[in-house]
């Protein structure tokens, strides 16, 4: 009978926890948290709280606690005054003091996953952020791991971190992987409408993460088997990015020798209603995903003795666009008997996509770098940036027009920024290397150069 008792008490134990959370979640008295208040921390603390739960932000960055306390919005993809509201309304708010975590029912983890200087996976922002909830955890919590990673991370470096508390996952507390999904200066989806995958350490886990989720957001929720699976996933939708933009940029740089647009080649297989998708060549990749998140997997892969040759050939390719770039800078100047060295070459576009301000990983980073040790003269223009930082040197952008690109040795676009006026630039008197294909349905300039 004492082993039937046993046996008994952790499902109903479980239960009870789960059944108190969901509760919670369904009458909005569960209080959330979020741990990192970037680009996927920010703008799900926010919907949160617009979803009706009150929301605690934790950031190690004051400057980010501040700005967040006073309603001042940094990132691009949420509305000013969401945010304003949800703070003035007492919804929101942001601290550096982990001992809050004793006060939320449900935690999400959205810190950096970067890579370090051996391309090897920093976990550290993960580890760190766990072992600060370990000390307030407690039972009938949720916790979930938002931050990109390589399968395993949740059970192999999360789990024990929490369990080290003296809980145990899936009877006293609840585990799951739900990877983000955030794509700056997308119009169209957002953290809110955008489908959500989760994946729990245990079924209960997924359950309690599911309803959290479906209670937030207005996407789908999609639970799969494990948060292997889900990170994974993840790991896949970026590769997927990778791979075909890679394939992209080499095509680009065959059509260049062979004197072919590479924009009217995508254009014209993209009319083929099935079998293909478009991806577009540029000047190289950029943001804290695409380039970073497939070499989290390759090492991953081995420990199982599995080379990813695809992945890492791919990868070759991407980073050497920013090269290419300044040789085809060179080799225009190069027409107008110019030298690189002493030239001015005038970049528009720091950030590393259309339309934003985040220039994290941007290639244009490499390029400015490359121009620079060739002794070039290299200015810069962002309608989204005034100043950026490279290497420790603050870089100031200055306006576009008439005048400084009348300056210019050679102009080249860089980001297709929509507030660039192409008009001005195409009756630039300067030759423009134009790597997005930005002035495509623009009268060009005699000297126009496609990448």
């Amino acid at each position: 009978m004492l082993r039937e008792s046993a046996e008994t008490v952790k499902p109903v134990k479980q239960d009870r926890h789960k059944e108190e959370l969901l509760a919670k979640l369904r009458d909005k008295t569960a209080v959330i948290g979020v741990i990192g208040l970037g680009y996927v921390g920010l703008p799900l603390a926010v919907e949160k709280a617009k979803a009706g739960y009150r929301v605690i932000g934790f950031d190690v960055q004051a400057s980010k606690i501040e700005m967040v306390n006073q309603g001042l919005n940094y990132i691009g993809d949420i509305v000013d005054a969401d945010l304003r509201e949800m703070v003035n309304s007492g919804q929101l708010r942001a601290t550096a003091d982990y001992a809050f975590i004793a006060e939320v029912d449900a935690v999400a983890i959205c810190v950096p996953t970067p890579l370090d200087v051996y391309q090897q996976p920093d976990t550290s922002y993960v580890e760190n952020s766990a072992a600060e909830v370990a000390r307030f955890l407690h039972p009938g919590m949720l916790v979930v791991l938002e931050s990109t990673t390589y399968p395993g991370t949740t059970e192999e470096l999360v789990k024990p971190a929490l369990e080290r508390s003296g809980l145990v996952c899936g009877e006293d507390f609840f585990l799951a992987y739900s990877p983000e999904r955030v794509d700056p200066g997308n119009r169209t989806f957002s953290t809110k409408n955008t489908p959500k995958v989760v994946g729990g350490v245990t079924p209960a886990c997924s359950e309690a993460a599911a309803a959290m989720y479906r209670a937030v957001l207005e996407g789908s929720v999609h639970v799969v088997s494990s948060p292997a699976v889900a990170e994974m996933e993840k790991i896949y939708e970026n590769t997927f990015r990778h791979i075909n933009i890679a394939l992209a940029n080499e095509m680009a740089l065959l059509c260049s020798r062979m004197g072919i647009n590479i924009w009217e080649v995508v254009d014209a297989a993209k009319t083929k209603p099935y079998g293909f998708m478009a991806f577009y060549p540029g000047p190289g990749l950029g943001g804290h995903c695409i380039p970073i998140d497939p070499f989290y997997l390759t090492w991953k892969a081995r420990k199982y003795n599995y080379h990813t040759r695809l992945i890492e050939l791919a990868g070759e390719i991407n980073q050497a666009m920013p090269e290419f770039v300044v040789q085809r800078i060179a080799g225009i100047l190069n027409e107008r008997g110019k030298p690189v060295h002493g030239s001015v070459v005038h970049l528009l576009g720091a950030a590393y996509k259309k339309d934003i301000d985040d220039y994290r990983e941007s290639p244009v980073l490499h390029i400015i770098g490359l121009l620079e040790e060739k002794g070039a003269r290299v200015r810069i223009s962002d309608t989204h940036i005034p100043s950026f930082k490279r290497d420790g040197r603050f870089y100031d952008c200055v306006s576009v027009n008439e005048e400084l690109l009348g300056e210019a040795d050679i102009v080249v676009i860089t980001t297709d920024h929509s507030g660039f006026d192409y008009d001005m630039i195409a009756d630039s008197t300067a030759p423009v290397f134009d790597t997005r294909n930005a002035m495509r349905d623009r009268r060009k300039p005699a000297s126009y150069y496609l990448l």
